[in-house]
């Protein structure tokens, strides 16, 4: 089983041994008067001062606290770890495995300025990819299942897609998941990747077809190899972590 490289990445120095970062006021919102571009750049920069936290193979390993969580979830080769990594400007942040799906933990990492915490991002394991043993893939259905239902510091969701292939079955599934907490008020986005690889029309197509999928939830074409929906992705995420 491929483990998260966590030497890269070393756990802040705020953070307990239990796993559990300190719990500190988020800072200032960035001002109203800021333009798009000084916004994002804001959003960008908080970001980037993602850090590894812990990893977590079980629900109940996941540290307890109240600070907001964002989780990160799609199939296995829907360009996750790459966006991961492209929105934090880190190259190895989220462990972007040869063999996709063969990482099978919840890998958590603080986010917040000057080392303090006021938010997490939750990297959750890919799902549907082929060569993952049955038994594997329905206990980390369920893991993921119990996670979308029962975190109870859980804001959003981000749910990526390759726009070429659509949301699938699985994708499906984890929309009625998530669907009564979005009711509720979770936040949730339909991130459609590799949008470099559209045409105009294409990319038009593939996100009105998302939004009528989305179930309430936003959809947006992303590419990380163009930088598209970057800036605007970074700005959604940080005004979703500090209402």
């Amino acid at each position: 089983m491929n483990q998260p490289d966590t030497q890269a990445t070393p756990a802040p120095e705020d953070t307990p041994q239990d796993g559990a970062p300190t719990v500190l006021a988020p800072p200032p919102l960035a001002s109203p008067a800021l333009s798009p571009a000084q916004q994002a750049k804001h959003a960008m920069g908080w970001l980037h001062t993602a850090r590894f936290l812990t990893t977590a193979a079980q629900l109940h390993h996941l540290p307890a606290y109240e600070l907001p969580e964002i989780a990160f979830v799609g199939r296995s080769n829907a360009g996750k770890s790459t966006c991961i990594n492209v929105l934090t400007q880190q190259k190895r942040l989220a462990y972007a495995s040869k063999t996709p799906g063969r990482t099978q933990h919840i890998n958590l990492f603080a986010l917040g300025r000057q080392g303090q915490t006021d938010a997490v991002l939750a990297d959750l394991p890919g799902y549907g990819y082929a060569a993952v043993p049955k038994q594997d893939k329905i206990r980390w259905q369920q893991v993921m299942a119990n996670y979308l239902l029962t975190r109870e510091n859980l804001r959003a969701v981000v749910l990526l897609c390759d726009p070429r292939h659509g949301l699938t079955d699985l994708d499906d599934i984890l929309l009625d998941v998530i669907r009564p907490r979005v009711e509720d008020g979770l936040k949730f986005l339909v991130l459609l990747t590799k949008a470099d690889k559209l045409n105009r029309n294409e990319g038009a197509k593939a996100l009105s077809i998302a939004k009528l999928q989305a179930g309430g939830g936003q959809v947006k074409l992303f590419s990380a190899l163009k930088k598209q929906g970057v800036d605007e992705v970074a700005t959604l995420l940080y005004d979703w972590m500090h209402p």
